[in-house]
């Protein structure tokens, strides 16, 4: 039995929560287009008969605006501490930026293997890829190197592979048929968010978060109730949308995969709430879950 943890950091954008998606072949961490979708640290259990693997997806390393903004940022390098393995996911077709050069920077002193990711290799050539590799191995000195495509499952078998040969643990963490230890109540809120970044303007993953208020689970149907909170009116205004039409597209969306997840019935109450500067008062970030590293 061969066990361990991996830590998935990376700057915003890059395909974090889809890479371990496609490697848990399960849906457990919400994706979007939107910079800054993943806003807690999201563990997915790989599972086969002899081996076992903890990943952890991380939000995406920026520079912070915001007390928020430091709390997710600290969440993240506190997963290049006391793991297996670092994945350091770099999206392809973008190229080497200024935010992975900083992130390099910072994990040049680490003991822990790091592997390079190279996501999005079906958006660019065998060239460029080569040509990448090469520049970012000039940063720093890789333990491997593995290009993928996660949105098409491309080498994703090659990779749990190569993570294998890394693990250092003997203990099975988790029952076999666990996928996440994150609960079914955070994971539908998770949801809702999913769905709102979707269907609103760029202004709005930044400004908004949601909470789980109510999961009342009987026997034939789940009860559950999600507060949106927003920081300004002009957002609740957004969200709502003309004669409330957004907000029940985005409370039909999410029902339907909660349901999905559940294999049950879901009744789905959706509250927008107004709590201006929720991202810079402490009382608020600890309420919403954020409070997890004691960020001053």
């Amino acid at each position: 039995m061969k066990s361990g943890f991996v830590s998935i950091i990376g700057r915003p954008n890059v395909g974090k929560s889809t890479l371990l998606n496609s490697i848990l072949n399960y849906k457990v961490a919400i994706t979007s287009n939107k910079a800054q979708t993943t806003r807690n640290i999201i563990q997915g259990i790989y599972n086969e008969p002899e081996y076992q693997i903890v990943f952890l997806d991380s939000p995406g390393i920026h520079k912070p605006e915001t007390k928020l903004g430091k709390i997710l940022n600290k969440e993240s390098y506190s997963l290049t501490k006391e793991v297996d393995v670092i994945l350091l996911v770099v999206d392809a077709k973008k190229g080497i930026g200024s935010g992975d050069k900083f992130i390099m920077e910072s994990l040049k002193r680490s003991s822990i293997p790091i592997f390079l990711i190279l996501n999005k290799i079906d958006l660019i050539s065998e060239e460029t890829l080569f040509l990448m590799i090469k520049e970012y191995q000039d940063y720093l000195p890789f333990a491997e190197i593995v290009p993928v495509s996660a949105l098409k499952k491309d080498n994703i078998k090659h990779l749990i592979e190569v993570i294998k040969k890394y693990l250092t643990d003997t203990v099975r963490y988790f029952a076999k048929d666990t996928i996440t230890s994150n609960s079914i109540s955070f994971m539908a809120s998770e949801l809702v968010r999913e769905k709102l970044l979707r269907v609103t303007e760029d202004e709005i993953p930044h400004s908004l978060t949601c909470v789980t208020t109510k999961f009342e689970e009987k026997k034939e149907i789940v009860n559950i109730s999600v507060d949106i909170i927003v920081d300004r009116d002009s957002l609740k205004k957004i969200i709502i949308g003309k004669g409330g039409e957004r907000l029940k597209e985005v409370g039909t969306l999410a029902r339907k995969e909660i349901e999905l997840m559940l294999d049950k019935k879901v009744y789905l109450e959706l509250y927008v709430k107004t709590i201006k500067n929720w991202r810079e008062k402490e009382k608020n970030l600890r309420e919403f879950g954020f409070d997890e590293l004691n960020i001053k």
